[in-house]
C-alpha cells in the first residue's frame, strides 16, 4: 500500500508505520534521506548453532541464557550473540556461563535506554493508544545504541508517531461528507446507513483483491442500506493508472462505471489506451464520446481532485477504505469488512 509523503522517517517511525499499515497494499516509494548511523538496522541473520544435531555445547547454552536475559530470540542483542557465540571457543563460553549474573546485569544496564525511550513515548502518546502498544512491542527489538539515537532526536520521533496516531482516528463529519459526496461513482442508496469509501488504483494488484471483496459486499448487501463509493488514487509509478481512472469516469458518465471497473480489474496487466478502448466497447459505451473524453483530458482534473482528497484523509497507499469514516484494517478481505458493516446496520 503507499505512502504519499515527502517527509523522511526515522527507522522507529518506519517500523511502527509498517506494523500499523493494516493490510498489504501498493505503496508510493518514499523519498530517500540519509539517516543517522545509529538508525541503521543490524540485520544479523546468521545462526550460532553449527554443531551436529543433539550436540549441546557450552556456547549453545551460553547463547540461550544470554538471549533469555536480552529479551528473547528476536532482540537485536540476541541475534548479535548468535553470531558471536558461533566464533567463541568453548572455554570462553564456559567462563561466561559461570558468571552469567554479570552478563545479565550488563544486559539490563544496556536495556535501560530502550525502556526510557519506550516509557517516554507512551507517556506522550497515551498509554491506551494503539501506537503506544506498538512502541512497547517494537522497542524490545532495538539495540541500545539505536534507542540512544532516537532519544537524541526525540522531537522528530514523537511528531511522527503522533501523526500516525492522528491518521488512524475516525474522520470528522466534514471529511466523511467530502469523501462520500455524490460526484463519485457509487453503488447503493444515497441515504444509506452504511457508506463504504474506497480509494483505489486500477494498476495495483492489491486493489484487485479489494475489488473482489467489494463484489462480495454488493452481493451480500443488495437491497440493504449500504452504499459503496469509489475514489481514485493512482500511484505515480503506475504509468497507466491515471489514464485508466480517467477512462472509468468517462464510463461513469454513460452509466457504465462498474461494468468498466470489472473489466479493467479482470485485465489489470493490459491497460494501454487501445486496451481501455477495447474494454469500453465490451462495456457497451458510446465510443465516440469515450474517445473524446480521453483525448481532451476531460476527467484529468477530477482524478487529481480525488488524489488531493485522499491526501486530506491520510491515504498513503492503495487500497484504502473507510466505513462511516473509520479506516478498515484490511480492505482486501470481505471477512474484515463484513463485521464492520453489520455492527453499523444494527
Amino acid at each position: 500500500m503507499k505512502r504519499h509523503t515527502s517527509t523522511s522517517r526515522t527507522l522507529f517511525g518506519l517500523l511502527v508505520v509498517s506494523a500499523m499499515a493494516f493490510s498489504l497494499g501498493c505503496k508510493q516509494p518514499a523519498k530517500k534521506a540519509k539517516a543517522p548511523e545509529a538508525d541503521a538496522p543490524t540485520n544479523t541473520t546468521a545462526k550460532a548453532d553449527t554443531t551436529p544435531a543433539g550436540d549441546t555445547t557450552a556456547c549453545d547454552k551460553y547463547k540461550t541464557s544470554f538471549c533469555e536475559a536480552a529479551g528473547g530470540d528476536q532482540s537485536q542483542a540476541c541475534q548479535s550473540m548468535s553470531v558471536v557465540s558461533a566464533l567463541m571457543p568453548p572455554a570462553a563460553c564456559e567462563a561466561g556461563l559461570k558468571d552469567l549474573e554479570y552478563t545479565k546485569k550488563q544486559v539490563a544496564e544496556m536495556g535501560k535506554k530502550c525502556k526510557e525511550l519506550e516509557d517516554k513515548l507512551c507517556t506522550d502518546l497515551g498509554e491506551d493508544t494503539a501506537t503506544c502498544k506498538m512502541v512497547r512491542e517494537r522497542t524490545k527489538m532495538f539495540p541500545p545504541e539505536q534507542c540512544v539515537a532516537m532519544l537524541g532526536q526525540y522531537d522528530k520521533v514523537i511528531a511522527e508517531l503522533k501523526a500516525e496516531e492522528e491518521k488512524n482516528k475516525p474522520l470528522s463529519e466534514e471529511l466523511r461528507s467530502a469523501i462520500a459526496a455524490k460526484d463519485a461513482a457509487s453503488w447503493g442508496p444515497a441515504d444509506a446507513k452504511v457508506t463504504i469509501v474506497e480509494f483505489s488504483d486500477f494498476q495495483c494488484p492489491y486493489c484487485t483483491r479489494a475489488a473482489q471483496a467489494v463484489d462480495k459486499v454488493k452481493e451480500a448487501y443488495k437491497g440493504k442500506s449500504v452504499r459503496v463509493v469509489f475514489r481514485h488514487f493512482p500511484l505515480s509509478f503506475h504509468q497507466d493508472a491515471h489514464l485508466t481512472a480517467q477512462a472509468s469516469l468517462a464510463a461513469n458518465e454513460q452509466g457504465k462505471f462498474w461494468a468498466f471497473h470489472d473489466l479493467v480489474f479482470q485485465n489489470q496487466k493490459a491497460l494501454s489506451r487501445a486496451d481501455l478502448e477495447k474494454y469500453a466497447q465490451q462495456a457497451g459505451l458510446d465510443m465516440a464520446k469515450f474517445k473524446a473524453a480521453l483525448d481532451s483530458g476531460k476527467y484529468k482534473a477530477a482524478v487529481d481532485a480525488d488524489l488531493a482528497l485522499g491526501g486530506k484523509v491520510y491515504v498513503q497507499g492503495t487500497p484504502t477504505m473507510f466505513i462511516n469514516g473509520e479506516r478498515v484494517p484490511n480492505p482486501t478481505a470481505f471477512e474484515a469488512i463484513q463485521p464492520m458493516i453489520d455492527s453499523r446496520l444494527k
